[in-house]
């Protein structure tokens, strides 16, 4: 009897621990890890409280890091930006189910590029006629806002490349971007709308002797990617978590208010990525077409592909 009463105990701990889903919850590196770990992890809380899933923030150096995490089942949710969504979903087994939401309604958020308040460069013009004595910062590669946005409608548009007209380039995450400008380290960089505003909270000092000489248009909120491999079970408590979060609790609004001035997250689909799709793709063609070293043949190949991607996603 007893043995039987220890076998079933036993039985009873691994079930129950066969259940208790281990999620790692990934995220981008816009900031500090310490910053974004600050604002995301009472909703980190209230969500193992509400799925009865563990889940532990995740952190990398830089955007591929999480990305590589989903891929090898080191990471099962992500809030990564557009580009590296896509990545995701195209190299990670990721899919979209869900978008954040603005607490003032807006639909979306702006790439910039700035520099120190007391720069001579106050637009493009000024920025590409000098850029040759200028440093860079650039934004991760896998960034929406702080690379592919700027990468297509700032260089690729004037047919430039960063990599060439620049005094010197470098790429950081957007928090150090900007301080590298407010500290007049890098004389141009990429940023975006969203970090501005909470490096604001955090160092109104420095947003102070930041300049804006540029703006997007709008991109599309950040989304929430999710593994495909996840047992159904545990992405419809995950989705659900999300699709009802700061909708009426008072705290909960103030914990979405501290992460992005968000009022929640809503559902989404990798439908979202479309227009960052587009762009990729245009920043490719208009390579291609500038590629000396490609024959005529490979050039005329390597674009109507292209053409018929483009045209696969209207």
């Amino acid at each position: 009897m007893f043995k039987k009463s220890l076998t079933a105990l036993a039985l009873g701990l691994s079930l129950s621990t066969a259940m208790a889903q281990d999620i790692n919850f990934g995220f981008i590196s816009t900031e500090a890890s310490a910053n974004i770990k600050s604002d995301w992890q009472p909703l980190i809380d209230d969500m193992e409280k509400q799925t009865g899933l563990k889940v532990k923030a995740f952190f990398a150096t830089d955007y591929a890091g999480i990305i590589e995490a989903m891929r090898f089942n080191k990471v099962q949710l992500a809030w990564m930006g557009n580009k590296s969504a896509m990545e995701a979903v195209d190299r990670s087994n990721g899919e979209v189910f869900a978008q954040m939401v603005n607490a003032d309604g807006t639909q979306g958020y702006y790439s910039h590029l700035i520099v120190h308040k007391d720069s001579p460069i106050n637009n493009l013009d000024d920025m590409f006629k000098n850029a040759k004595n200028l440093s860079f910062g650039n934004g991760d590669p896998n960034s929406t806002s702080g690379f592919l946005v700027p990468g297509f409608y700032v260089f690729a548009q004037n047919k430039q490349d960063p990599k060439t007209i620049f005094k010197v380039m470098r790429s950081a995450n957007h928090e150090t971007n900007a301080l590298a400008v407010a500290n007049k380290q890098v004389d141009v960089a990429t940023n975006n709308s969203e970090n501005l505003e909470k490096l604001q909270g955090r160092q109104p000092e420095k947003v102070k002797d930041i300049k804006v000489i540029w703006t997007s248009p709008l991109i599309a909120l950040d989304p929430l990617v999710i593994s495909k491999g996840l047992p159904e079970a545990t992405k419809t408590k995950i989705k659900n978590f999300f699709y009802n979060y700061a909708k009426t609790d008072a705290r909960e609004k103030e914990i979405v208010m501290k992460i992005s001035k968000l009022s929640g997250f809503k559902a989404s689909t990798n439908d979202q990525l479309k227009p960052i799709r587009q762009l990729d793709l245009f920043s490719q063609r208009n390579k291609i077409e500038a590629d000396t070293t490609l024959s005529e043949a490979d050039k005329k190949t390597k674009l109507a592909d292209l053409d018929q991607k483009l045209a696969a996603l209207k």
